[in-house]
């Protein structure tokens, strides 16, 4: 594949410098989340990420609100005594009143301040509160949604603290509360309800409807504009939920979303246009390998290559220095994610592989948590063989090196008929009866508890790779997240993606997508796609991204087919790339680093605080709008969603 000379990093349009020089020494920054030291999903990650950056802009006076979960407490704060004499009285006041707040320190990167509120020590109050929100919000909740009882026990809480501390300033303070998500937007609500002096924002990273439509396989970006939004929520018994994310949107000084992929959604589905963008970044100096990474990615090539050596015992005939090895990792959502679109692409760059008389194997891992029972005995069995063949090798080897040490001790060069003995030939040819193998190798590393409904294993059968000797492309479904500690694949996700070659990520729906920038920062080449939010910032700040790595599939103008071509188009392209095409090629990519940082990245989060405060509080503040987000020239032509595709070429 021709890799043409390109801009660089430096000269990308769209990201010039803003002058947001504020006085932020009398306000403060309480940023609410369900996941602060509690992890969940992405948001748990965005938080933890930009907390060192927040707190150098903020010092003191950066709080992090969340809920008191005691197995993560034990983990990962450090329980000390507020230092804030306000804060001190604030939680002081709560606590005798019957509630029970916690502070220390978030034991990761910054040591940020936290509030931990126990949810479970005011359960008492749940009616109370629901009747009230009834009363003030016309929003119901019903009892056995566990989740939005939560959601409304931390929403009260919430702007509980928010109005105490207020009223335990000696002087009116210049509050900002930043809430993320449904969970935490009912805080959100109460503050504007009792007109409390804070500037809020509300960031929703990915709307509940949104999801929830994706995930049932509707057509959802050609009906945006006609979906009945109470009926499809009632539909999926989430209206109460719906009602409270869209309260937080409206009644928010200030609305963001993640990606404008996002932002359309968010205008279409909680009827409000966001205010401003906040990409998600990365601490990029946590990846950071400067000159290492080609040597990390040889080292980590390595370990990966010798479970496949494992796994594919009796099977192995095909050259590991000509292997390539793809991933896609994620939660499981099989057409949200483009898990189906990529087996698809497999199945035709099987046949493309075949025809031309290509050399490159590729193996494709599928890295995504699933319900199983344990691992696969034949996969754990591989990994045992390859173990006794090493050891055998070994023991083989230092009976020679004796050898050869000893004939040249007395000055002669070795008999090379008698290096190895009868013995020897009986332990090698042991060795190698143990690798016979009737079986293919298995696809999945796990038993499925749901073997015959799984989405990956059934479209697998219909495609018919089954990882036979004739295959030039192979399927390993690793329905699990990685581990060090793992028996069958020791190794951290970070490890994995640095000793792979390329990662697949062609989603439908993706508000944002951490995978594909975990890879650039560690320069990894990657395929996304336009309809997440990661493939829409890169085509918007990169001329030609595929010059650096980043290959956008179109899965907003192209049907379901042809979006397919083109995904197994990339793929047969990568593979006939050269060694140092790909060399060089993952040297551009980890270059594109620096766009992904939160401390270029953060810029956007500094706005939307600013914006906040200048909407609440006109007369100390001012803020001056930058260009307004742009979301109006969004179509979307796919005439289908349909993922039964055309049929495989895979024979």
């Amino acid at each position: 594949m021709p890799l043409p000379r390109s801009l660089s990093v430096t000269s990308l349009p769209g990201m010039e410098e803003w002058d947001e020089d504020f006085d932020l020494e009398d306000a403060v920054l309480f940023e609410i989340a369900w996941e602060v030291a509690n992890k969940v999903g992405g948001i748990y990650t965005v938080i933890q990420t930009k907390a060192r950056l927040t707190a150098e802009e903020w010092g003191e006076n950066y709080f992090l609100v969340g809920p008191y979960v005691e197995s993560n407490v034990r983990t990962q704060v450090e329980l000390i005594e507020p230092t804030n004499p306000v804060l001190k009285r604030t939680i002081d006041q709560m606590n005798s009143s019957g509630c029970k707040l916690y502070f220390g320190r978030w034991l990761i990167e910054g040591s940020p301040y936290v509030i931990l509120i126990d949810v479970a020590y005011t359960a008492w109050s749940l009616d109370s509160w629901k009747s009230e929100l009834w009363e003030h919000c016309s929003i119901g909740v019903p009892w056995f949604d566990r989740e939005a009882n939560d959601a409304v026990l931390f929403g009260f809480l919430t702007a509980w603290f928010l109005g105490e501390y207020a009223a335990q300033s000696d002087e009116p303070p210049h509050v900002v509360a930043h809430f993320h998500e449904w969970l935490a937007g009912l805080g959100l609500v109460l503050t504007r309800q009792r007109q409390l002096p804070v500037a809020t924002i509300f960031t929703t990273h990915a709307t509940l409807l949104g999801r929830y439509l994706c995930a049932g396989n509707v057509d959802f970006y050609n009906n945006l504009a006609q979906f009945n939004l109470d009926k499809e929520a009632g539909d999926r018994q989430i209206y109460h939920r719906y009602c409270i994310e869209r309260a937080a949107a409206h009644c928010a000084h200030v609305f963001t979303t993640v990606s404008k992929i996002t932002a359309i959604e968010a205008e279409h589905l909680l009827k409000r246009k966001p205010d401003i963008v906040t990409p998600n970044g990365l601490n990029v100096k946590k990846f950071s390998a400067v000159h290492e990474f080609q040597n990390l990615h040889a080292m980590n090539k390595n370990r990966i290559q010798e479970f496949v050596r494992g796994h594919f015992y009796g099977h192995l005939d095909f050259n590991l220095d000509k292997c390539l090895f793809l991933f896609i990792a994620g939660r499981y959502e099989f057409s949200n994610k483009g898990a189906d679109l990529f087996l698809e692409a497999l199945a035709r760059l099987n046949y493309l592989l075949r025809v031309n008389n290509s050399d490159v194997t590729v193996i494709a891992f599928f890295i995504m948590p699933a319900r199983t029972n344990n691992f696969n005995v034949e996969t754990l069995k591989g990994q045992a063989v390859r173990k006794q063949l090493w050891d055998t090798a070994q023991t083989v080897k230092e009976r020679f090196g004796k050898k050869l040490y000893e004939s040249l001790l007395v000055g002669q060069l070795p008999d090379v008929a008698k290096m190895l003995d009868k013995e020897d030939f009986t332990i090698m040819k042991r060795a190698i009866f143990a690798t016979q193998r009737q079986s293919q190798p298995p696809v999945c590393t796990h038993n499925m508890l749901e073997d015959s409904s799984d989405p990956i294993l059934n479209c697998v059968r219909r495609i018919g790779l089954f990882n036979s000797s004739s295959d030039r492309v192979k399927i390993i479904f690793h329905p699990e997240f990685l581990s060090s500690t793992s028996p069958l694949l020791p190794m951290d996700y970070e490890d994995f993606v640095r000793g792979c070659h390329l990662g697949v990520f062609p989603s439908y729906y993706e508000p944002w997508g951490y995978t594909p920038a975990e890879c650039t920062v560690m320069g990894i080449p990657s395929v996304s796609t336009n309809l997440s939010g990661f493939g829409c910032f890169m085509e918007e700040h990169i001329a030609d991204p595929s010059a650096y790595g980043i290959y956008i599939l179109d899965r907003r103008f192209r049907g379901v087919d042809e979006s397919c071509n083109q995904l197994t188009s990339f793929l047969f392209q990568f593979c006939k790339q050269s060694r140092r095409q790909r060399i060089i090629q993952r040297n551009r990519t980890e270059r594109l680093s620096d766009l992904l940082d939160w401390r270029y990245l953060g810029r956007y989060y500094v706005a939307a605080r600013h914006m906040a405060l200048a909407k609440a509080f006109p007369d100390t503040f001012f803020y001056e709008t930058h260009e307004p987000t742009s979301v109006s020239l969004f179509i979307y032509r796919n005439e289908s969603r349909d993922v039964t595709i055309s049929p495989s070429r895979s024979t």
